[in-house]
């Protein structure tokens, strides 16, 4: 088992959007968590991924056996939980290169204490370059600035492929993205068998093409015990 949420209770502002939840993920899994709009989907990938706009209340969130319930972004992020949101900023004067540079450095130094070389960068780059097919020129342009919603799709899968985390949590990665860009995030889950994934989708084709191991259901802030 990967993850283990405990009896989490999250508020935003006050207001209690998540009562009580309780879900294990085991590694190597394919999770899907559904429920209508508003039921607190997002919120509770928000909470793992320690996304600050939420407030945890109570409860745990255990990551790889280590309690990280208090823990930054940031440390989560290196630890090895990567998320892939809805709507990505537009970073106007950052490249793409220059974006997975600094990140792909981070997580190398945070898990083996030392600097990334560059010819390494580089060939990890090329790598996930050439099997997405991602244009090389995209590399030079500032980061999800004048990119459509499928080609910000792409850019994320180059960054999960370079990154290869423990666990990757994608919130509605369907969202915006065509026939062709679904298959290729689909086929792109399934090529990472020792990543485990949590995605959130409305979209039964896409989910067919992903074929989740385990669901998860939530309505009004709860998970619903079938």
């Amino acid at each position: 088992m990967i993850l283990e949420v405990k009896n989490l209770n999250v508020s935003f502002n006050g207001k209690k959007l998540l009562t009580d939840i309780n879900m294990s993920v085991d590694t190597g899994a394919r999770h899907l968590i559904c429920g209508h709009n508003g039921s607190g989907k997002s919120t509770l990938v928000g909470a793992i991924a320690g996304n600050p706009t939420y407030s945890v209340d109570s409860g745990n969130i255990i990551f790889n056996g280590m309690d990280v319930t208090h823990d930054n972004a940031t440390t989560r992020a290196l630890s090895g939980i990567f998320i892939g949101s809805q709507n990505v900023p537009e970073i106007p004067g950052l490249t793409i290169i220059s974006f997975l540079k600094h990140s792909i450095a981070a997580h190398h130094h945070f898990q083996f204490g030392r600097d990334l070389p560059m010819g390494e960068f580089l060939e990890m780059l090329e790598s996930a370059r050439e099997k997405l097919n991602i244009p090389s020129d995209w590399l030079n342009r500032s980061v999800n600035v004048g990119f459509s919603g499928g080609e910000r799709k792409r850019i994320m899968l180059l960054r999960l492929l370079m990154t290869k985390p423990k666990l990757a949590i994608l919130d509605e990665p369907d969202s915006g993205a065509d026939a062709t860009v679904k298959h290729q995030i689909a086929d792109t889950i399934k090529s990472m068998p020792t990543t485990t994934f949590i995605f959130i989708s409305h979209q039964d084709d896409f989910t067919q093409m992903v074929a989740p191991t385990n669901t998860t259901t939530l309505s009004n802030g709860k998970v619903v015990i079938e």
